[in-house]
């Protein structure tokens, strides 16, 4: 599972949240209605943020025009860590993204036949 969780614009504390199963392909986020995460801010693009699986994984991919932060830097794309905090456009508001690791295991039983 990922989520993403919008944070307060002064202090680092959840405002919103998202949840997101693993089979999702992509998740956009922008100020546009048809996004699946839509931030209402004069500085986000109507389609801002890809988040894509790649094999094992998420990416971010900006696709605003006043660009994605990540630790003060202005981001093209980026690999996703679990914590990772974003910036929608130097200004605008911060996302973390959290990522939960399935940790279910198939357990496979062998049968044992024993001769007579």
């Amino acid at each position: 599972m990922i989520t993403l969780t919008l944070l307060h614009t002064i202090q680092p504390i959840p405002t919103q949240s998202w949840t997101f199963a693993d089979d999702e392909p992509a998740i956009f986020i922008g100020r546009a209605a048809d996004n699946h995460v839509v931030i209402y801010s004069a500085v986000v693009s109507r389609h801002h943020i890809e988040v894509r699986r790649v094999d094992n994984g998420w990416e971010i991919v900006n696709l605003g025009t006043n660009g994605t932060y990540v630790d003060g830097q202005a981001i093209a794309r980026v690999p996703v860590t679990d914590g990772l905090i974003l910036r929608l456009a130097s200004s605008g508001p911060q996302i973390q993204i959290h990522l939960e690791v399935s940790t279910t295991a198939t357990v496979t039983q062998s049968q044992i036949v024993v001769g007579r």
